[in-house]
This record gives structure tokens, sequence and C-alpha cells, in this order.
């Protein structure tokens, strides 16, 4: 340790650890403090359930927005595979077990689904006319996130201004009822807009269309892929790059307070040897907003609410479908719950008046049938899987008088509509651990608050924002600066942050490296 630093980063996520490698690859002396045991933050695997040797991304869980430059910048070496599957949505309709399955890439399957479950090719050709259209606006926004601000004037001309106003200046909503007649069709589409967002598709605010833009424009194509190795496999990369580049990363380091006066900053913390500060000419925080505000000494600081409940579970077997599909084949890609358009509004109304959704919107992802690697080699070849459930509007507030009973309950509300359309008890299906207890565990808003330290349990440390500025004034700077010159946001909370990206590490480094 020494007693000065060009850079201090606050917080060991993954943002902090590639603004870390970027800089001291640069030559800066830089040191990062992390509070838990290890970095990585919220893009971690654990081994869950005692007993078990399965490492379960716990929290994130795919990867999208990561840019590749960044990986090959950083000589990440990571493998990110393709998922076979983009989707499948089971259906109950008419008396019948459907299931729409949409390929990666989509084909003649894909064309097939949608015309059993619609009856014919109209919202087919009305999927890829749209995602088309999509596809092009992703194609004018993913080259700018690396770079400094564009303002929205430059982006809408790229785009055109009849796409640019369905998709940026209109509800989504209204895109989506004028795209779209089929009400299963139009949530899948919606879904996007909803991951960790509480918001209606019809909210004035907008933040349902950041949130859909930002979950289909990684890398131009929006594919959201799996991390060979699990989550942690990332940020255990990105430590070692961060390592190998000079940079020290202290853990079990607790910060209690942040300063700077545009010139110098100093970071006070306590760890196992107590209280320490050490003084720097640039502070960076990888915390949210809200946290940073209060270690620089605010009061009252208001909190994000996050709005999501997570499910990990290890199942010894997939379960059967009564739609009869391959359940191998439906749970390899997103396998949408209960997500009909009207569904999503329902649900969201629900949680806005107080109630715990009484038909529960959720996404199952089965990483190891992408990813076995995950899994020892005995449960693989005894069949078992992970299953990551990620349940849309279960904001903070549905938690707040009683966290572990509303946790309960809406656990089972959740596993009761993946239940609907089983043809087997799920419960048989449900591995245990070697305490005989089974192997399932949930997060809401609070545990995730009081594990890794995200305010309000909020995946993306608040609302996102667009990905560019409405004028010239701010155009040209990197969405990091802050009210002090020398404090820069490096984390999710930076302009274009959210999910696991390092957009707003490397942006915050390039901040300080362009001065």
């Amino acid at each position: 340790m020494k007693d000065f630093y060009d850079v201090v980063i606050v917080g060991g996520g993954h943002n902090g650890l590639v603004a870390a490698t970027y800089l001291a690859q640069s030559g800066q002396s830089v040191l990062v403090l992390e509070q838990q045991a290890h970095t990585g933050g919220a893009a971690v695997s654990e081994r869950v359930f005692p007993g078990v040797d399965a490492r379960l991304s716990r929290y994130s869980y795919l990867v999208s927005l990561l840019p590749d430059k960044i990986v090959a910048d950083l000589g990440l070496g990571l493998d990110l595979r393709s998922r076979a599957v983009a989707s499948y949505t089971p259906v109950r309709r008419g008396g019948r077990d459907l299931g729409l399955m949409v390929e990666r890439p989509e084909g003649a399957v894909t064309r097939d689904s949608f015309r059993a479950l619609t009856g014919g090719d109209k919202e087919y050709e009305a999927w890829t006319d749209f995602y088309g259209s999509v596809s092009s606006l992703a194609a004018a926004v993913a080259p700018t996130l690396l770079e400094p601000l564009q303002t929205a004037a430059a982006l809408r001309s790229q785009v055109g201004g009849a796409l640019w106003d369905e998709l940026v200046e209109r509800p989504l909503g209204l895109a989506v009822e004028q795209r779209f007649s089929d009400d299963t069709v139009r949530g899948v589409v919606a879904t996007d807009a909803v991951i960790g967002t509480f918001a209606g598709l019809h909210d004035e605010s907008l933040i349902q269309n950041r949130c859909f833009l930002y979950h289909l424009i990684g890398n131009g194509t929006g594919e959201w892929r799996v991390p060979v190795g699990g989550m942690g496999a990332v940020t255990d990369a990105l430590a070692a790059a961060a390592r190998r580049a000079g940079a020290s990363l202290v853990t079990n380091a607790s910060v209690t307070s942040v300063e700077a006066d545009g010139v110098r900053g100093s970071v006070t913390w306590l760890g196992g040897d107590g209280e320490r500060s050490v003084d720097c000419s640039w502070v960076l925080s990888n915390v949210a907003p809200s946290t940073l505000a209060a270690l620089r000494g605010s009061a009252g600081v208001e909190k994000p609410e996050g709005s999501q409940l997570k499910i990990n579970l290890l199942l010894s077997r997939l379960p059967s479908l009564k739609s009869g599909d391959d359940p191998a084949r439906a749970f390899a890609g997103t396998f949408h719950i209960n997500e009909d358009y009207s569904q999503l509004e329902t649900a969201y109304r629900d949680a806005s008046g107080g109630s715990l959704p009484a038909v529960a919107p959720s996404e199952v992802y089965c990483h190891s049938l992408t990813d076995p690697t995950i899994l020892s080699s005995e449960l693989v070849a005894s069949g078992h899987h992970t299953l990551t459930v990620f349940g849309v509007h279960f904001p903070a507030r549905l938690f707040a008088s009683d966290n572990d009973s509303a946790r309960e309950a809406a656990v089972e509300r959740v596993l009761a509509g993946l239940q609907s359309y089983l043809a087997e008890p799920l419960e048989d299906c449900i591995a245990r651990d070697v305490n005989g207890a089974p192997c399932i565990e949930a997060k809401t808003p609070y545990d995730i608050e009081a594990s890794v330290g995200m305010p309000g349990g909020h995946i993306f440390h608040g609302d996102l924002q667009w990905p560019w500025v409405d004028d010239d004034v701010e155009a040209g700077r990197w969405g990091t600066e802050t009210d002090v010159a020398n404090l820069l946001i490096c984390g999710s909370g930076a302009r274009r942050g959210g999910a696991v990206s390092g957009l707003g590490g490397h942006n915050a480094a390039m901040t300080l490296l362009t001065r």
C-alpha cells in the first residue's frame, strides 16, 4: 500500500475492474477498494447449495452489452457462447398446449411456430419487419457507446425520423400495439422493456423504452450470450487483467467517505487493520450514485427502487412440457412464463396498487444447457441442470413490511406459473442438497441490497438513461462526469451504464485519459 495513488476506484465490480485495467495499462497507479471478500460485485459464480458442486451465476446471468472491443483491449480471452434458441413461450390456447419457438438464427421452425400459434404469417412478417427496424437503430447506436456522447439529433438523422419517433419519442406500448395483433407475440416483444424496470408500456417517462433499447443494442446485434464458467468467469478474467496491468485490488475494504475538490481526492475505508485513508488525484465511483452521495456526506439520499425477484434452482432433470416440445430445446433460450402483453400490464397494475401480481410474469434461463462446465461431471452425467428465474414487476415496496413472508408468497406464485405449463410436478425435479433441503434460493430487492450493496436492490443502480444527449452542450463528454472535476462515475450509474457491459468503466477511464 502507498500513501498516494493517481486513481482510487470505489467498488470492485466489473466496471471498476475495467476502468482499473485501462488506467493501469496507461501507466496510472490504481487502487481498487471492494467491501466484499472478493471482487466481481453482482457478476459472480457461487456454489449456493451445501454439498452440491454447481456454480450458479447468482445475480447477473447473461452478457450482451459487453463490447467485443473491451474484451480484446484487455486480453480477457472469454468464451461467450450463443444459445441455440432465442426464446420459447408456452401457451395454452383454444384447449391446446402450444409453444412459440424463436430460433437463433430464425428459420422455418420459427415461421411455422408463429403460424401454428396465430393462424397465419402476418405476425411473423410483422416480427421480422420490426426487428429489422430495431437492428438499424442498434447498428447506429452501438458504435457510439465507446465514444464521446453524440446528440440525439445526430443519431436521429442516421436512423430516420419515423423509426426514431416510434422507438424513442413515444411510449413503446404504442409501437407494440400498432405493429402486432397477437397478445403473446406482443408480450414477447415487450418483455425486454421491463426487465429490472418497473414501468407500464405506456409510461410517459419512457423508461421502458430505454430499457428496451439497452436490451437490443449490445455489439450491434443485441444477442445475449452465456459466459463459459458462469458470470464469475467474466469478473475473474477482469481481476486478473487488472493485476497484470499493475492495479492494486484490496477486498474487505468498506469505504466510509469520499472527498474530492477538483484537484485532489481522499478515500477512507474500514478493513481488517482498522481505518485507513489514502490520497489521490482522481476518485472513480463504481457504487450507485445514491451511495456515492452518502459517502460524500449528503443526508437523506433517496434510494432507487429495484423491481425483480431472482430465483436460482438446481434440477435433477428438466421437466416435461404439456406442449410435448423437447425441454432441452425449449429451455435452451429465454423461456417466457405468463408474459403475454395483457399479463405484463395487469401485473404492473397489481404491483402499482401494492399487491403481488396475481399472475406473475417471469423468464427462465437454463445456463447448463449451453455451458455444462458450471456443473460437476457427476451432475452432468446424471442429467442435472440449473434454472435461473427472473420475476418481473416485483418492486421493493411489495417486500417492505415483511420481506420473508412476501418472498415466500412471490416464489410460490412464480413457480406456480412455471408449473402450469409442465406435464409433471416441478417439485419432483428439484434436486436436494447434502442436508436434504430442496436446491432453491430466492432474492428480493432487499436481499440483493443486503448481499451486494445495490441500494434498493436496483440492478441498474437507478433508472437507465438514453445513451446520447439532447444538446451540444454535453456532446463530446463521456457521461461519467460529476459536479467535481476529479470525481467520476465509472459504474452502472453512468449515462451509458446498466447490465454487465464495462461501458461505465471504459468511459470513465477515457474521461481521465483524454482530459
